[in-house]
């Protein structure tokens, strides 16, 4: 199954990755971030956050377009 696939693909990026996907995909559809940082004890949570809050100023658009472009990087497309 194709899901199972990208599951498998994903789980063996490192997490400087996973975040790099994580932030263009909030980016992307959401834009700048929209939330408070997490709490101090979230370290995941916070990692996710600044990643994102990274990207803030990036359009919606580049953003789409870099993780399309991370994406082929892969070889996923």
């Amino acid at each position: 199954m194709a899901s199972e696939d990208i599951a498998e693909a994903v789980g063996a990026l490192s997490n400087e990755d996973k975040l790099k996907f994580y932030a263009l995909f909030k980016q992307g559809n959401i834009g700048d971030t929209n939330t408070e940082r997490p709490g101090m004890m979230d370290f995941k949570g916070k990692a996710k956050w600044d990643a994102w809050k990274a990207k803030e100023g990036m359009s919606q658009d580049d953003a789409k377009a870099a993780y399309v472009a991370k994406v082929q990087e892969n070889g996923w497309m």
